[in-house]
């Protein structure tokens, strides 16, 4: 399948409904609901709102990702490490390149930070919903807070066995999910037909004149109809562009439908506490329980999409070198992209809770939601620039800078949350940040502290201690390339003595490109020593183990050098740590333990 069209059919057109659109298809159940508890629904401020959503979903979501974004992808992939590689092919070299990266590594940051007030968010609101079942009514804080704390352990304890046996039902669930928000939508719409005329963007810049700084501020909760929309680039590897960008389209009408049909019933019911549960009620009371179960689904199926994001995002910092290495278990036989991390998906359980227990109801939790999205808006904006700046179609750099502008507007006026709870966003973003921070330099320090060796020095005391006769059989030893050979190389080979008749120097190179494995066996780069190259794109599962015997690789014994780091350096103490604490080399890649001999080496940082 070209990834770049995708199956277009009604089949890949409904599983984009599961895989894509769960986080923006479930903004209707907050996203009016919050905006209303800071203003007025007037007539006036409803169109006015109306209008806003309208042209935030356009701009925000159609033109920078499903039109701008989703023209640059690499293999059919997208997302921002993306666009950092695609940038460092375009540039090369130089401050453009240093500054890509730095925007790159923030982005990642606000999009695993954001991770975490998604599903808490989600799933809170849907379990508001119980409040309107009568004789519920009474229902305290704390009980729904463990209610919705026991949907999100019951669904991370599930992450280990996999998405992909239930995941042909979401799209199917998340197809009747949005076709009731158009219906409900609609028959509410119908009341006030002239609610149509809100698309009409003079009825914002009405709103804008008429509520003054207090309107702009609106924009921050208004941004949450879009949260979400980063996934149409970010998932674009799974289903291809087409099926995406078509699905968007159904997903957006369904939606704008159902904004105006909510937008009526603020206007019919002003004290109305939430707009979603409040209009659906009083449309059909005898199906609000149904419709409240699939709310709950769609939530649990939203929060489903963000967790496995999440470990794709996390494994593409993992094979890039931003991040330290993790435990990744593959899910799956038939989808390499099913993957699980046990480390992230408990810390991000944790933190979905911690963050339920500290905020206790979602329009609460809606104070610390906007930041990171607009954030991570506007970084990919930026880097859109870049690109098309350094492409014949620099056109498309102008229309990129407008869009740019927008989103920072956007992104200012979350700034207003901070002292609401917004600073929360900036608190889990930091964590990732500062990790891969310390872990990128730290590990290029590391590297210059290890001192390694030219091959050809190396060589003229490999010779004389081969000429002495060799072990019998294959010894492999793994280095970050042929031609520079580790200290702990030199120690197993020189200084102990320890000379195969056949030693293989493996190196694994990732490349700019997600998909794609290459190797190449160079023979007699000296007696008995050969050199075994692997080139693989940064989303691939390398089996390395599997490409070895393909070569006629057959080894006694695998070498692999393990730093012992010494320093005063608190931020290389850190840098330690997370070497201790996470998988080596060859625990990540599960190679077989009883040929595993590794060899401290000892590191002044």
């Amino acid at each position: 399948m070209d990834q770049n069209k995708g199956d277009v059919s009604l089949g890949g057109i409904v599983k984009a409904l599961g895989l894509v659109f769960g986080d923006i298809g479930t903004s209707p159940i907050y996203t009016l609901t919050v905006i209303f508890t800071l203003t007025q629904p007037t007539r006036e401020n409803v169109f006015g709102i109306l209008s806003l959503v309208f042209w935030t979903m356009t701009i925000l979501v159609t033109m920078e990702y499903a039109w701008l974004a989703m023209s640059l992808g690499r293999k059919g992939q997208g997302g921002e490490i993306v666009l950092r590689e695609i940038i460092m092919k375009l540039v090369k070299t130089g401050r453009l390149v240093a500054f890509a990266g730095f925007l790159s590594f923030v982005g990642v940051s606000l999009l695993l930070g954001d991770g975490v007030i998604t599903p808490a968010i989600s799933i809170l609101s849907a379990v508001e919903g119980l409040l309107l079942i009568p004789g519920l009514e009474g229902l305290s804080s704390g009980t729904l807070v463990a209610i919705a704390a026991a949907i999100a352990i019951g669904l991370f304890s599930v992450q280990f066995k996999g998405t992909d046996r239930v995941a042909g039902t979401f799209g199917p669930i998340m197809a009747v999910w949005f076709s009731t928000l158009a219906v409900t939508g609609v028959v509410s719409a119908l009341s006030m037909p002239e609610i149509v005329e809100a698309i009409n963007p003079w009825h914002a810049f009405t709103f804008f004149r008429e509520n003054g700084l207090a309107g702009y501020f609106v924009l921050s909760e208004v941004i949450l109809c879009s949260t979400g929309g980063e996934a149409l680039y970010a998932d674009m590897g799974h289903l291809g562009r087409r099926p995406i960008v078509k699905s968007w389209y159904f997903v957006f009408m369904a939606l704008y439908l159902n904004y105006l049909g909510q937008g009526v019933f603020a206007i019919t019911h002003p004290e109305a506490k939430n707009l979603l549960f409040g209009m659906v009620r009083d449309q059909m009371p005898a199906l609000y329980i149904p419709f409240l179960i699939l709310t709950i689904m769609a939530t649990i199926i939203a929060s489903q999409s963000i967790i496995s994001g999440v470990f794709s995002i996390v494994y593409q910092g993992i094979t890039t070198r931003l991040l330290p290495l993790m435990r990744v278990d593959y899910t799956s036989r038939e989808i390499k992209s099913q993957i699980y991390l046990g480390a992230v998906n408990w810390s991000l359980m944790v933190a979905v809770i911690l963050v339920m227990l500290l905020f206790r109801k979602s329009e609460n939790l809606a104070a610390a939601y906007g930041m990171a999205v607009t954030g991570s808006m506007t970084i990919t904006g930026i880097m859109m620039i870049i690109v098309f700046a350094h492409t014949t179609k620099k056109w498309r750099a102008l229309v990129a800078l407008v869009i740019t502008l927008i989103d920072a507007a956007y992104l200012l006026s979350t700034f207003s949350k901070i002292p609401h709870g917004a600073y929360w966003s900036l608190i889990l973003a930091s964590i990732p940040f500062v990790t891969i921070i310390i872990w990128t330099r730290g590990q290029r320090s590391l590297y210059h502290a290890l001192k390694p060796l030219d091959l050809e020095t190396f060589l003229i005391s490999y010779e004389q201690i081969y000429a002495k006769g060799p072990i019998r059989g294959t010894g492999l030893f793994f280095t970050r390339d042929s031609d520079v050979v580790p200290p702990y190389v030199v120690h197993c080979i020189i200084r102990s003595n320890i000379i195969y008749e056949r030693n293989v120097f493996i190196s694994l190179v990732i490349t700019d490109e997600p998909l794609g494995v290459d190797t190449e066996l160079i023979k007699g780069i000296g007696p008995g020593l050969d050199a075994f190259r692997i080139e693989a794109g940064y989303m691939e599962v390398v089996d390395i183990e599997a490409l070895l015997k393909a070569n006629g690789i057959q080894e006694k014994v695998i070498f692999y050098g393990v730093e012992d780091i010494s320093t005063r350096n608190p931020i290389w103490r850190v840098f330690s740590v997370f070497k201790k604490l996470t998988p080596n080399f060859v625990q990540f890649h599960k190679l077989p333990a009883s040929r595993l001999q590794g060899v401290v080496t000892r590191v002044e940082m």
